[in-house]
């Protein structure tokens, strides 16, 4: 290794706070809380560090660290960061960084949990970095395993009527309990892990066994018959946990069982794996597979925006309006991915940053008002933007985010990606792209309205409800701040983001 290795203190700071939380802190809440603060803040200064040092004029990958594992195999801990994993590894720095704040005041077996959330980090980071497509499968499923025990432990169950024909099958599999959802997202999750393990031993083996590396692959013609089916491999495998239609059942009942730090990285960080896998390794190896293949890709985009926004209509836990609308947003991400176009490309990993914002948002303030109202009930509740003024601005920010509101970073992604769409081969994917903009619109002010700014309950439980307090202002202030941020200035993410979707253009070959 050359120099200062920034992306492997990133990645493997929270790894540490893990292990000194596991040797140091038993019983002793208070230094648990600190060490995960300390460990995120760290891998925070020095993502933002490296997002303002990046070199736009050299562009590629750049802080590159090389170190081999195991030779004969061609395995390497190889790590770089480009113009898209450089804002996600920044997505993701601020992500948990707040998640600590949100998550101050759990009580139960709270070493252990700081312990899993830092482990279930450090993969997360080290799939944005990773260039040796072994080591990246490894992170991805350090990122992907832990959620098992974070939704069966700490997470809560809701309750869910058994109805219609398959009313039996509910009540025998327990639907709605935080183990359900806990092994049903596992067991989605390493079905599609296996279909990423098949694409990327394939492509080893085409190459001629030499090395996972994704820069040495990148320089690889690979058969058309092979890139057809390999693509399709990981947009199975990947797209599992980026939330593609019919796949993505798993991912409302994880977000609803989840605790909010977990809901918050969840809908955050780890959906845009799925979509960050679908782009570097699907098109980024296998262009002539994608350019085949981006017509399904772009239509069950469409299916997810206009799906997620109407299956968010339809529920009346806040919870699950929030998952399924986080279904919707990650379509508007492949969408974008599927426009094969400059502007669209850009507006898909802007929409990836912009969402894990808002969405996080969204989760910190669901546990708060979860925390204090000890409801998820929509239409139960009412009336609380008189008694929690910042908890409801929050909201109101996150909301009109998730629809598209100018001087917010949801406006400029869905702006991006929708022109985009339009300038493709496909325009027709605009008309239900902007649909759901619209059905967004419908559920997300309904629901703030109810919530917030509507008549009080008549309950005498919401009659005297506290605001956020301490800790929880930090998480709220720091997210906030940031969707408006790239809202007003979308430039900031943008301009990195460029240097890297017009080399992938002109490998796919797209391009005049």
């Amino acid at each position: 290794m050359k120099g200062f290795p920034t992306l492997s203190i990133i990645t493997w700071a929270p790894f540490v706070g893990a292990v000194l939380i596991m040797f140091l802190a038993r019983h002793r809440p208070l230094l648990v809380r600190w060490i995960a603060l300390v460990s995120t803040a760290i891998s925070l200064v020095l993502s933002i560090w490296i997002y303002a040092s990046y070199e736009r004029e050299a562009a590629g990958f750049q802080f590159y660290e090389e170190m081999p594992l195991v030779p004969p195999l061609g395995i390497t801990y190889q790590l770089g960061v480009d113009g898209v994993s450089l804002l996600l590894v920044l997505l993701t720095s601020i992500i948990i960084f707040a998640g600590v704040f949100a998550s101050w005041t759990v009580k139960e077996r709270g070493q252990e949990f700081y312990a899993l959330l830092l482990l279930l980090v450090t993969g997360v980071y080290g799939v944005f970095v990773s260039l040796d497509l072994f080591v990246l499968f490894l992170f991805y499923e350090i990122a992907v395993l832990p959620m098992y025990l974070l939704i069966g432990i700490w997470g809560s169950s809701g309750e869910i009527r058994p109805q219609g024909i398959f009313g039996w099958a509910f009540r025998r599999t327990g639907v709605g309990t935080k183990e359900y959802a806990a092994m049903k997202l596992t067991l989605y999750l390493l079905f599609g892990s296996a279909f990423i393990l098949v694409g990327i031993l394939a492509l080893y083996v085409a190459s001629g066994s030499s090395s996972f590396s994704f820069l040495e692959m990148e320089g690889i013609h690979f058969t058309p018959a092979l890139q057809s089916w390999v693509f399709l491999a990981f947009y199975v495998g990947f797209g599992i946990l980026a939330g593609i239609w019919p796949l993505h059942t798993w991912s409302p009942d994880g977000h609803a069982s989840a605790p909010t730090a977990v809901s918050m990285l969840h809908a955050g960080v780890l959906m845009k794996l799925g979509a960050y896998g679908v782009l570097r390794l699907g098109f980024g190896l296998l262009p002539e597979g994608a350019v085949q293949w981006v017509w399904l890709v772009g239509t069950i985009g469409c299916v997810n925006i206009v799906y997620g926004a109407l299956s968010s209509m339809a529920q009346t836990d806040l919870k699950y309006v929030i998952a399924y609308s986080s279904v919707s947003h990650m379509g508007v991400v492949m969408l974008g991915i599927a426009t094969l176009t400059e502007t669209g490309l850009n507006g898909s990993v802007f929409q990836m940053f912009a969402h894990g914002i808002m969405t996080g948002l969204f989760f910190a303030l669901v546990g708060l008002i979860y925390e204090k109202a000890h409801s998820r009930a929509i239409f139960s509740m009412g009336g609380f933007g008189q008694m929690m003024p910042g908890i409801a601005t929050a909201f109101t920010v996150a909301s009109l985010s998730s629809l598209g509101l100018p001087a917010t970073a949801g406006f400029v992604a869905e702006f991006m990606t929708f022109l985009g769409a339009w300038q493709s081969a496909y325009s027709w994917w605009l008309f239900p792209g902007v649909l759901g903009a619209f059905l967004t619109s419908v559920y997300v002010l309904r629901v703030a309205k109810q919530i917030f700014w509507g008549p009080k309950a008549a309950d005498p439980h919401f009659q005297h409800l506290p605001d956020a307090q301490g800790p929880e202002w930090v998480a709220l202030i720091i997210l906030v701040g940031t969707l408006v941020l790239f809202g007003v200035a979308p430039g900031i993410a943008i301009g990195p983001v460029d240097t890297a979707t017009m080399p992938l253009l002109l490998r796919l070959g797209v391009l005049p």
